[in-house]
């Protein structure tokens, strides 16, 4: 069931490029030594939660665990690339815009099978010799339970109560900062408390599933964007003010979205789903004759991002999401503010977002926004 060695194909297997393509082929030198010089490996595939998908700006699947690990082994970092179908995969390759196809195809001219039934060029002769020593069953063994694993995604957290004190108003012991961080924003605190509730159950040294920290639950590799000191980062104020600069730079991001609070279910989605995947349902809305500015109309496209016909369609660019976890996520949030409103006092005087303030010069927000919108 495995292929533990990189097979030449055969030669008589019918080729899908014609003679122009194949002497448009950009690969004919570029091989292991190429790769290794340049610092990075180009891996191509279709986008699926059983071959690669992206959450928070971190890679996951089974495709992309094993190409990543094979990156590892010869010592260079791995990027990522999708198509929207085989024939576009197995394009990419011919022409040399990627050095391999992580999935399983069939072997084709010009292209030799090797590893876990990855394609290579067939001139990309020390590359495929590289993944034969590399490969074994057990490594794919290893990223299937990783990738089986992640598909029951848990937090590591320990809850506190929902509300704390509900004769009081108290909500959190983080009251204090949420009200001061928020009011930054121009947000009502118990909005901010209901997410953070949400990311955390307010325990301050929760870890995700996916590798996200802390009360809001932020990425290692946003906060060192950020400038967030990795030792900080289950600092409860640190932590929170790190994740408000991120909403500061999403309410911005989605100005397109009259504002108020019906931008908030857009900036919700986007911190949890990324900013691309929102953006794809509003482009399934729009196709299908649905209000893009109404969340109401953008919400069950966000849903179906999780069904291939949806996140294959053209206007789609990045691919597969989990779609029930953002769908919820949005929910729950809006569902507990409400609730929040109805419990906890208001000691903030703005009730909803306020206007981002724009500079001519990128902050470090404004320049991870943009690594995370184009990380697919």
């Amino acid at each position: 069931m495995f292929l533990a060695s990189c097979q030449p194909k055969d030669k008589s297997t019918s080729s899908v490029f014609s003679t122009s393509q194949a002497e448009d082929s950009l690969n004919a030198e570029y091989d292991l030594y190429e790769i290794e010089e340049s610092g990075e490996l180009i891996a191509a595939t279709l986008s699926g939660p059983d071959t690669y998908f992206e959450f928070r700006g971190r890679g996951f699947g089974l495709q992309h665990d094993l190409a990543e690990d094979f990156s590892r082994y010869i010592g260079v970092r791995l990027r990522m690339e999708v198509a929207h179908d085989t024939l576009e995969l197995l394009d990419r390759l011919q022409r040399g815009e990627v050095d391999l196809i992580a999935m399983k195809i069939d072997p084709q001219e010009g292209l030799d099978s090797c590893g876990p039934g990855w394609l290579v060029n067939e001139k990309s002769e020390l590359l495929r010799q590289s993944i034969a020593e590399w490969y074994t069953p057990e490594r794919e063994h290893q990223a299937q339970t990783k990738s089986q694993s992640n598909s029951k995604p848990m937090t590591r957290r320990r809850p506190r109560p929902v509300m704390l004190d509900a004769a009081t108003g108290q909500i959190s012991q983080y009251d204090a900062l949420l009200q001061k961080y928020a009011s930054e924003i121009g947000w009502d605190w118990r909005l901010l408390a209901a997410q953070c509730y949400q990311e955390s159950a307010f325990d301050p040294e929760a870890v995700s599933w996916a590798g996200a920290q802390g009360l809001m639950q932020i990425m290692p590799s946003t906060a060192k964007i950020l400038g967030v000191d990795e030792g900080n980062i289950f600092d409860p104020n640190t932590n929170i003010k790190a994740s408000v600069q991120y909403i500061r730079n999403l309410n911005s991001t989605f100005s397109d979205i009259p504002s108020g609070t019906s931008r908030i279910p857009y900036i919700l989605a986007a911190y949890n789903g990324g900013v691309n995947h929102v953006r794809d349902a509003m482009a399934l809305a729009r196709k299908n004759k649905r209000n893009e500015k109404l969340w109401r109309d953008v919400e069950p496209y966000i849903l179906l991002l999780s069904q291939p016909q949806y996140y294959n369609d053209p206007v789609c660019r990045a691919g597969y999401l989990r779609g029930s976890e953002t769908y919820n996520y949005v929910r729950d949030i809006m569902d507990r503010w409400a609730k929040y409103r109805g419990q906890a006092r208001n000691h903030s005087k703005a009730s909803t977002p306020a206007p981002a303030q724009h500079s001519k010069h990128p902050t470090k927000v404004q320049r991870l926004d943009s690594i995370l919108s184009n990380t697919i």
